[in-house]
Formats: structure tokens, C-alpha cells, sequence
């Protein structure tokens, strides 16, 4: 395999109603997990870096890994750049052969994020990459992406119809409810504003902040309308706890123990969206 665009595996999840699962990886061992159970499981994966991230990986690093492992994988696989919001990184990813990346101007005005989106959609064009926005916001338990707004904004049906139009946009994040990073007790998510945006709204729709928003409301979610699901507080959590659980007694040993609770929460979570085989 090779490293794929989103659009036709979103095209194929929307028809079969399932979702993706979008993991952020933050070293090479992350990586090499998710990809792990993606070939066993013979589905597909979206290795996701976010910007936010790059404190502890570089750019150029996060795409040798994830071309690397792509190239040697026997599924599809997107590489993905997460939450972007510096115009000049997310160029930098496209150049470096990233086949997703995501615009978050979530927190500024619509006017604002119409702009900035068009300007990234025009980068991207010709270049087979997909290009991702959000719209609402999600907001923010543990707020892993800097947003000075960390309150959730529901999505506006209307909003998200005129944004589509306007950026011509290839997945849309939509806010109906989860929160990034940590959540305390689990949230209620929207699923009639789901219903009338996957209605109106005929690209594939993201879901961020799928860590501790309840199993239930995430396969109800992949069923729904949703295409993609961003995961990544939940894969750190379960490796801590088995570290702490387990109590290894050295360095690799860490490292194994935490690379077998991220691919154990990673295949819970292939169920949970009803992913299906490719």
C-alpha cells in the first residue's frame, strides 16, 4: 500500500455507515501501534499529527514516519495533519506529501474561517490532499490544542450549508456536543443537529473529541452520519493506567506495556465505530 487520500474511504463509510478512526500519533511507536491493529484487523486507519504536537515531534519526522509505515502497510492509511492553524505548517505538510490536512479556525468569525479555509483549499488543489474544517467548536477538557475559546459552539445547520458552499471544503468538523482532551462524566451529545447536518450537508462529517464520550454515543454517532472520529486522550489514558496497573520494571518494558494498551484501546474502538474491512 501507499499512503491514500480520505475521500474515498469516507466516500465508502458514509455508504456502508461506519467511521474512521483518526489517531494521533506523537512518536514512532504510537504510530507503529495504530498501524499494527489496523492490518490486523484489515481496516483502514488515519494516522493524525497535530500541530499542537510538534513541541514533541517534528514535521518533517511525523511524515517519514507515517510514509513509512503507509508504504509498508496492507491497508489504507491517510496521513493527516491535525487541527491546523498556522497557514505556513500546514503548507509545510502538504509539501511533505501529508494527503489530509485540517484548517481549525474554528474559534475566530465565520467570515474569518471562510477565508482561511479557501485560502487552504487552494493550496491543496491538484495536489491530491484533502482538506478538512471545522465549524462550531468543540471545546475543551484538557485543551491539547491551545484554543484560547474553550467552550463548545454548537454547529448551526445554516452555517455549516453556506460554509460548505462558500470553501468548498472536503470534511466538515461539526461541535453537536463532545469536548477535547479529558471530559468529566459523559457528554450529551445532539444527535438531531447530527441528523439535519448530515441532511443538508453533502460532504463527509468529523467528529472531534471522541475520548470518554461513551461507547453508546459513539457508535450511534459512526451510524449516524459520522465519517471520522478523532481519538487520542483515551490511548494515553489506557497506557498510563496499565503502567500503573502493571508496574514494570524498566524502560522497555514500559514501552511495551504502553504500546499493548494503545492497541487494545484502538481495536475497542474499530468495534465500537463499526468499522468495516477493506
Amino acid at each position: 500500500m501507499v499512503l491514500v487520500n480520505s475521500k474515498e474511504l469516507f466516500k465508502k463509510a458514509r455508504e456502508e455507515q461506519y467511521a474512521i478512526p483518526a489517531c494521533n500519533f506523537f512518536d514512532l511507536d504510537s504510530a507503529r501501534s495504530y498501524v499494527a491493529v489496523a492490518e490486523r484487523e484489515n481496516k483502514p486507519l488515519i494516522l493524525a499529527l497535530a500541530e499542537a504536537h510538534l513541541d514533541m515531534i517534528s514535521l518533517e519526522e511525523g511524515a517519514l514516519i507515517g510514509k513509512y509505515l503507509a508504504e509498508k502497510a496492507t491497508v489504507p492509511v491517510v496521513l493527516h495533519l491535525d487541527h491546523g492553524q498556522t497557514l505556513s505548517v500546514i503548507e509545510r505538510a502538504i509539501d511533505l506529501d501529508f494527503t489530509s490536512v485540517m484548517i481549525d479556525k474554528s474559534e475566530s468569525t465565520f467570515a474569518e474561517n471562510v477565508a482561511l479555509t479557501k485560502k487552504v483549499v487552494a493550496m491543496a488543489k491538484g495536489k491530491n490532499v484533502a482538506v478538512e474544517a471545522e465549524i462550531g467548536h468543540v471545546g475543551s477538557g484538557v485543551n491539547y490544542e491551545n484554543h484560547e475559546v474553550k467552550d463548545s459552539i454548537y454547529t448551526e445547520v445554516s452555517d455549516a450549508v453556506t460554509f460548505v458552499e462558500e470553501t468548498q471544503v472536503d470534511s466538515l468538523a461539526i461541535s453537536i456536543g463532545t469536548a477535547h482532551g479529558a471530559y468529566k462524566g459523559e457528554p450529551k451529545i445532539n444527535f438531531d443537529r447530527l441528523i439535519d447536518i448530515a441532511k443538508q450537508v453533502d460532504i463527509p462529517l468529523v467528529l472531534h473529541g471522541g475520548s470518554s464520550s461513551g461507547d453508546e454515543n459513539l457508535k450511534r454517532c459512526a451510524v449516524t452520519g459520522i465519517e471520522k472520529i478523532n481519538i487520542f486522550t483515551d490511548f494515553i489514558n489506557s497506557a498510563f493506567e496499565a503502567i500503573t496497573s502493571e508496574q514494570p520494571t524498566d524502560y522497555l518494558q514500559v514501552k511495551a506495556v504502553a504500546n499493548q494498551a494503545i492497541e487494545k484501546t484502538l481495536s475497542h474502538y474499530y468495534q465500537v465505530f463499526e468499522t468495516k474491512e477493506v
